[in-house]
């Protein structure tokens, strides 16, 4: 299926909750992970595609947060459902960073494109308010790992938006690639497939999945590859988009490959070598 979300040339390079910050002396800052100065950091690199994570307050507000609470990531603790916006709004990331609103992210970069994990059935109703407040539904791609809040996702909201598979639709979708006979047991409701190199020890990723997801449309993405020579085996693979933390070494190796589709980089980041 088409999707306004998906529109940009191929292959899509997402920074997975923004990415590592590599500042002026090479300084990997690995710890600001879903924070405003990370997403910058990318969109500086040229990347439009920016990767985050939400939960709801308990009043409600929409956080790009990871965990389902505020201990590892923060100086401060507790579960971010069971604490109001003006809480949550107190704690910094690494020490240094606020947690932002969703909205926030939303409205400081219009024209990037959010790929938004779904991490909590509170946060389906409060993500639906921000989609209409700021009516970005064709530049973000909803997704979760609980296939019954996807399920429930997709049907609450207004309008049309896109989605990424859910664990059953990965499942249907790793089935149907295995002989040409199953393929009509592959969802056409997904747009993309968003699945790791495997689970566990069982492979998900295989070329016959990927054929078999753009016989039905969808674009695969491949998560959470911080390493170059893998980033190489998945493009001559055919995989359609990446998600990565090292931002700066995915862009490097796009670039030297000619296949860079971000925007160019502010002059003030890194620099690809050669």
């Amino acid at each position: 299926m088409t999707s306004a979300y998906l529109s940009s040339p191929l292959p899509v390079a997402l920074a997975h909750r923004g990415g590592w910050i590599t500042d002026d002396q090479g300084v990997r800052r690995t710890e600001l992970e879903n924070t405003a100065a990370a997403f910058q950091h990318a969109v500086d690199l040229g990347y439009t595609y920016l990767e985050t994570d939400v939960h709801a307050t308990s009043d409600g507000v929409l956080m790009a947060f990871h965990d389902d609470t505020l201990d590892r990531a923060t100086d401060m603790s507790g579960a971010i459902g069971d604490l109001p916006h003006r809480e949550v709004a107190r704690a910094r990331v690494a020490g240094r960073e606020p947690v932002p609103t969703l909205e926030d992210l939303l409205g400081s970069w219009p024209e990037a494109r959010f790929n938004i994990d779904v991490k909590a059935d509170a946060a389906v109703l409060p993500l639906r308010e921000v989609l209409r407040r700021t009516n970005a539904w064709n530049r973000v791609c909803l997704g979760s790992f609980d296939q019954r809040r996807l399920d429930r996702t997709r049907r609450l909201m207004d309008r049309p938006v896109a989605t990424s598979c859910g664990p059953r639709d990965v499942v249907r979708l790793r089935v149907a690639s295995l002989s040409p006979l199953l393929r009509s047991l592959a969802s056409r409701v997904p747009v993309c497939a968003q699945i790791p190199l495997r689970h566990g020890t069982f492979p998900v990723l295989s070329r016959d999945l990927i054929r078999t997801a753009h016989l039905w449309g969808m674009q695969v993405h491949v998560w959470t590859i911080n390493e170059p020579r893998t980033m190489e085996y998945l493009l001559d693979a055919g995989v359609d988009g990446i998600v990565t933390d090292n931002t700066l070494a995915l862009r490097e190796l796009l670039v030297r490959r000619g296949r860079w589709t971000g925007r160019a980089p502010s002059t003030d980041v890194p620099q690809p070598n050669g």
